[in-house]
């Protein structure tokens, strides 16, 4: 007899063996009409996977993030059998599941227009309607590279060479169209409804700029039509929120090719930038941390006896002077500990948090390159806290409390937590590395904080907390992380005496909250589209007069506010005023303060907010109280 164990507990028996499928039929039609694959003792297979022995099984249905995998994995092999359709002469490459979609990178004579998209859709559509069953089938790893040759499909075989000979190879094949898979996939093209091709893109065969150009084909595909119409109009709202286009209308910042990934900043964004930096020193100074400003170019041997040569140094920026090699420092943790081994060091002094708002540059490809959110030169509001091991958990807990008062007053409050834990290529003994992932998890645990696991996604140097943060479209950015590093204080050779005179090398914990100042920014900017909170915004007030005869009393009021701390300016341009009002909308200044005779009479204001709402008539102090409070709000 065979058990099937169900995710409800339940258990079904059966005598001989038969498919996932069957015993999908045999708990309910409904549910073998809605299942797309399923997990077998928690691995991902097809519908077909026969079960000959005792499980655990979990159907996976539309409603599952695995069954909208398994959709845009299919629906990936359902453009590119459609455009092998279209095109016979086309090469198919590679073509993964990424976030809320999929591509396929395809080899063409003949670039594909945007037009083609549509064509290709149509195609697609066809070949849902023909319903064809998806059938998985093996073949070993010569057999596969024979077949995909005598198809003409030179790429394939490329990728099967590079596989163990002695593997064997899983096929998917629908209707005429056959690929290399490890699948899951749905169990026919029916089943693939809700999709879109969305953009055409030049991409290098595997990433190599010397190898050829492909193109590649983005599309998205759902479970239902309602997801899809979210997600286009979330792609919408982004585009009006676009960081790069608001920052040119807003008078922010710009980039030119002069500077690739370097930020020029103007008046108005240096405005906003300067108003985060001065909070957060605030903040900082609250905490006990001190201050510091280290070099930002440092000989090449200190990033080699800390261990970032070896990591970072192809993405470094050197330079050579007097016959010795030096390097723009890509982040801060080997100057800090440079600070920190300057005099003697007792573990009475312990904590000793160090912070820096750090200039660093890093050697990023020119096609990463994102406006604010992807950068070569940026600044970071880093800090690095010098401790014993055992007031890790108590660091690691304050910490999270200053970071969540942080992102509190900037408007984030759905944070995502995540632990990265030790790599590969790595540095320490497993037994520091066991200690530095329990410390993590203990004090989010202690706090009753749901966290998952980034299994080899730690630095080099440690695991670490990175903090998420969600935005107003449901994108995730993370940006706050803690890192425990037992190994570069010890590298670096700093110490300290403990309680018995002896020396001990100290814990670090590498730690930032915002990030760089840019990437944050450019966030600022897409969460509010452009309408930033008072106490952020670059221009705060506008005074406009309506004619020359109250330019002086819109200056008085301007410089009024000015001198009460408040980012004014006064517009007494000779132009109408309907005019005035539009532009400086179109910058995003909160408040618009109009003067006409009837104000300049009563020594009254008429005060509008950036959204159109008109506030009305009232005096000066109103306006400031108003202002005082919403600064000090962080509304």
């Amino acid at each position: 007899m065979i058990t099937v164990t169900l995710t409800d507990g339940s258990q079904r028996t059966y005598e001989n063996a038969l498919s996932v499928s069957d015993v999908a039929m045999d708990i309910g039609p409904g549910l073998a009409n809605a299942a797309l694959a399923a997990k077998v003792d928690g691995e991902m297979v097809d519908l077909s996977y026969v079960v000959d022995k005792d499980i655990q099984l979990a159907i996976v249905t539309p409603s599952s993030p695995e069954g909208l995998e398994v959709v845009r994995h299919s629906t990936a092999h359902l453009m590119a059998q459609a455009v092998q359709r279209l095109y016979p002469d086309v090469q198919v490459t590679i073509g993964p599941v990424i976030e809320d979609g999929y591509y396929y990178d395809f080899a063409t004579e003949a670039p594909f227009q945007e037009e083609d998209l549509a064509k290709i859709t149509a195609e697609m559509k066809k070949i849902v309607k023909e319903k064809l069953p998806v059938e998985r089938f093996e073949m070993s790893r010569n057999e596969a590279v024979t077949y995909f040759e005598s198809k003409g499909e030179k790429y394939k075989a490329e990728i099967i060479r590079d596989i163990p000979e002695s593997e064997t190879l899983s096929l998917y094949k629908q209707g005429e169209f056959t690929d290399l898979c490890r699948g899951p996939h749905v169990p026919n093209t029916g089943k693939l409804k809700v999709f879109k091709l969305m953009k055409v893109a030049g991409a290098y065969w595997r990433g190599d700029s010397n190898n050829e150009m492909l193109q590649r084909v983005y599309g998205t595909a759902w479970t239902d039509k309602k997801d899809l119409k979210e997600y286009l109009f979330r792609l919408e709202e982004a585009e009006k929120r676009d960081h790069r286009k608001l920052g040119k209308r807003m008078e922010l910042f710009h980039f030119q090719d002069e500077a690739p990934g370097m930020v020029f900043w103007h008046d108005r964004g240096w405005s906003i930038y300067q108003s985060i930096q001065q909070y957060m020193r605030a903040k900082l100074n609250g905490k006990d941390y001190k201050e510091i400003n280290t070099p930002s170019v440092v000989d090449y041997s200190l990033w080699e006896k800390s261990g970032h040569a070896d990591k970072f140094g192809d993405d470094m920026f050197t330079v050579e002077s007097e016959h010795k090699q030096f390097a723009m420092k890509p982040m801060n943790c080997p100057c800090h500990v440079q600070v920190f081994n300057q005099g003697l060091k007792s573990y009475r002094d312990l904590p000793i948090r160090l912070a820096e708002f750090g200039s660093c540059h890093r050697n990023e490809p020119s096609g990463a390159l994102h406006g604010l959110m992807r950068v070569r030169g940026f600044v970071q509001d880093d800090g690095h806290i010098f401790c014993q091991e055992s007031q890790i958990g108590a660091e690691v807990s304050e910490f999270i409390d200053f970071l969540h008062e942080v992102y509190k007053d900037f408007g984030f409050n759905e944070i995502i937590y995540r632990i990265s834990t030790r790599p590969e290529k790595r540095v320490g003994s497993d037994e520091i590395w066991d200690k530095s992932e329990k410390a993590l998890a203990d004090a989010l645990d202690d706090k009753g904080i749901a966290w998952e696991e980034l299994p080899g996604e730690g630095a080099f140097y440690g695991p670490k907390i990175e903090f998420s943060l969600k935005d107003c479209l449901g994108r995730v950015w993370q940006c706050g992380t803690i890192q425990v590093d037992f190994s570069m204080p010890n590298r670096l050779e700093a110490s300290y005496i403990d309680e018995q005179g002896d020396k001990q090398v100290p814990v670090m914990l590498h730690r930032a909250i915002l990030g760089s100042f840019e990437r944050f920014i450019g966030i600022l900017i897409e969460q509010h589209a452009g309408n930033l909170p008072l106490w952020l915004a670059p221009t705060q007030v506008a005074v406009l007069n309506i004619t020359g005869q109250q330019a002086e009393y819109a200056e008085k009021i301007g410089q009024t506010l000015k001198n009460k701390g408040f980012r004014a300016i006064f517009d007494l341009r000779n132009e109408k005023i309907g005019y005035k009002i539009r532009q400086h909308t179109l910058t995003k200044t909160n408040y618009l303060v109009i003067v006409g005779n009837k104000e300049l009479d009563e020594e009254t204001i008429t005060v509008r907010s950036h959204d159109g709402k008109d506030l009305g008539s009232m005096n000066l102090e109103s306006l400031i109280q108003l202002l005082d409070q919403q600064v000090k709000d962080k509304i």
